[in-house]
Parts: C-alpha cells; sequence; structure tokens
C-alpha cells in the first residue's frame, strides 16, 4: 500500500475554511443541502460524516504556489476555487448516473431532491469565480480565466462520455480523449493556479498544467480498473460497479473495439435490455480482464504518469514541493480508492 502524501492533509486543512467561508454565505435554502455534501452536517438516518474527497486539487493548488516560492496561502484560495467546481460537478453527476451513494452516504439528490441537488450545484460553480474575483487583480483575472477555460473543457468531456451511451462502439483512444477533458483539464487548472495566483513564470505555469492534465488521465485510468474491480468496502460503491451501469470506461471500450469472442459476448451484454445480473457482471469482468482491457488501461496510467513527470523537469520549481508533486503522482497510481 502506498502511504498518503502527507500534503494531502496539510492542504486540506488550508483549503477546507476558505470553501466552508464561501459555502456559509449561501442562503438558508442551500446551505443544508450543500454542506451535508461536503460531509459538514448529517441528515436523520445519515452515516457519520467521512472527509470530502482525497484532496487531491487543493494539494496541487498549494503545491504549484509553493513551487514557484509563493506561500501556501495563495494557492489556498486557487485551491478552494477548483474544489467548488470540481463539487458543483460531483452533485451534478450523481444526478446523470443515478448514484444514489457517494463517499458512503446517500447523495444530495436523493437526500434531498433533483431541484435542490442541481441548484446546490449551479451555486457551487458561481461561487468558485466569486471568491477568486472579489477583490479582483490581475492574477486573479488569470486564474478566473484559466479556471473557466477547464470548466468547459470538463463539460465537454461530461457531455462526451454521455453520448458515448448511444455509440456502439467507443474506442481506447476515444475515452482517453473524452477524460482529458473531463478530469484532465481541472487536474491541469488545480496543479497551475497557486502558480498563476503567484505571477510565476509562463514555462512555469505551463508545465505544471501539462503535469495536471497527464495526471487527470492516470487517475482516471485507474478509477476505471477501481469501478470494474475496485473492493467495495474502500471505493463505497458495489462491484463491477461501473459494468452495471454499462459504462463504456478505457478497460470496457478497449475490449469492444476488439474482434474477438470476448468482444461479441460483451457487447451482447451492454446492448441487452434487461438489468445485467450478479453472475453476468463477474462474467464480464472476467471477459474485459482475459481480452487484455485491464492491462492496456493500466499501461496507459502508466504512460501518463510518465508523461506528468517529465513535464516536471521542462521548467525550474523548488525542490521540495517538486518531490511532492512527484509523491502526489505516484499516489495516484497506486491508489486502491
Amino acid at each position: 500500500m502506498t502511504p498518503v502524501p502527507s500534503i494531502l492533509e496539510r492542504a486540506r486543512q488550508l483549503v477546507e475554511p476558505e470553501v466552508e467561508t464561501a459555502v456559509n454565505s449561501l442562503c438558508p435554502e442551500l446551505l443544508h443541502p450543500v454542506r451535508y455534501h461536503f460531509g459538514w452536517e448529517e441528515i436523520d438516518g445519515s452515516p457519520s460524516a467521512t472527509k470530502s474527497g482525497k484532496g487531491l486539487r487543493p494539494a496541487l493548488a498549494i503545491l504549484s504556489a509553493e513551487s514557484v516560492g509563493a506561500s501556501a496561502q495563495t494557492g489556498a484560495l486557487g485551491g478552494a476555487a477548483v474544489e467548488l467546481i470540481h463539487n458543483f460537478s460531483l452533485i451534478h453527476d450523481d444526478i446523470i448516473d443515478g448514484d444514489t451513494e457517494r463517499r458512503h452516504r446517500t447523495t444530495v439528490w436523493k437526500a434531498f431532491s433533483v431541484d435542490d441537488a442541481v441548484i446546490s450545484g449551479d451555486a457551487l460553480h458561481t461561487l468558485a469565480f466569486q471568491i477568486l474575483l472579489e477583490p479582483s487583480s490581475p492574477e486573479k483575472v488569470a486564474a478566473a480565466s484559466r479556471l473557466a477555460k477547464a470548466t468547459t473543457l470538463m463539460l465537454a468531456g461530461q457531455a462526451a462520455d454521455m453520448a458515448f451511451n448511444d455509440q456502439r462502439v467507443v474506442t481506447f483512444e476515444d475515452c482517453v480523449s473524452m477524460e482529458a477533458g473531463k478530469t484532465g483539464a481541472l487536474l491541469g487548472c488545480a496543479a497551475s493556479i497557486g502558480a498563476v495566483l503567484s505571477g510565476a513564470e509562463l514555462n512555469q505555469i505551463t508545465a505544471l498544467d501539462e503535469y495536471g492534465q497527464k495526471l487527470g488521465i492516470a487517475f482516471q485510468a485507474v478509477d476505471d480498473i477501481l469501478g470494474i474491480w475496485g473492493n467495495p468496502e474502500i471505493t463505497g460503491k458495489p462491484a463491477g460497479n461501473d459494468l452495471r451501469e454499462r459504462k463504456k470506461s478505457m478497460p470496457v471500450a478497449f475490449t469492444l473495439s476488439l474482434k474477438s469472442s470476448e468482444s461479441e459476448e460483451l457487447e451482447a451484454m451492454y446492448t441487452a435490455s434487461n438489468d445485467l445480473s450478479e453472475p453476468e457482471i463477474k462474467k464480464a469482468m472476467q471477459l474485459i480482464e482475459e481480452a487484455g482491457g485491464r492491462e492496456r488501461t493500466q499501461e496507459e496510467a502508466q504512460t501518463q504518469l510518465n508523461g506528468a513527470l517529465e513535464a516536471l523537469h521542462s521548467a525550474e520549481f523548488h525542490q521540495r514541493p517538486l518531490e511532492e508533486l512527484k509523491e502526489i503522482a505516484v499516489f495516484v497510481k497506486e491508489r486502491d480508492h
């Protein structure tokens, strides 16, 4: 088991207060469902709150500031803005996917209503830009512009992911391209926003952004593996959940693109009108593994990880935060949830 980098908790302690302060400015009608989503409040019958996510994006924002010689607090503002955008997307994604559980708790739309979840996500989206731009400065405007661009790419990636449902076959390359937008763009922004707020050199910002983008694709490749073969007690989702939802993730796309008995059998399962039974899900897991879908996705995760680390060598950075950025990359590849 790869140890959790200490920067994740350090960043959480710096960024979460910024996020909570922003959230607490919401009107009373929105405050409860949003605070529930972040794990700061409970509702009747809900399990005890867990930490809100891995804290990867806040950590990257902190390190991007420190890597160019600025303070962690400079990166904390950017980390909070990115975290608000990320959580807006999570609340909306749960509606789109029909997911009823996140982080071992009932999702916002299920615990409250779809209407509450939609407007709660909208509120977080707006808050992200509000905290970046009030008060304004040239560096903050530049950071807000990058965040807006990353959000646009993230939404385009989500739209492509949704469109996959209507396509009989999605290639592995299609998946990588989609994830570059859906996951990579926001991680690229997180990994560079602290440097932008610090007024860093363009080559430093570009290197950090590339690192984050490639790290995001590696992150999603690992997520796609965990979505099929992850331990439910650790991931918080049922085994084979992505197969149950017929997601065309990287391992699935690789298998469906082949001309083989495995691809034909898997395609028949994915196009059937009935819900997949538990034996069928186990059979699909076996077919994908035998076809090499799991191995190919693991290879892609490693390739993107190597590219992320190479990007860090294209500019000068302070040594300690540089080492922590490398530590995060290894953690992303080796994580189990």
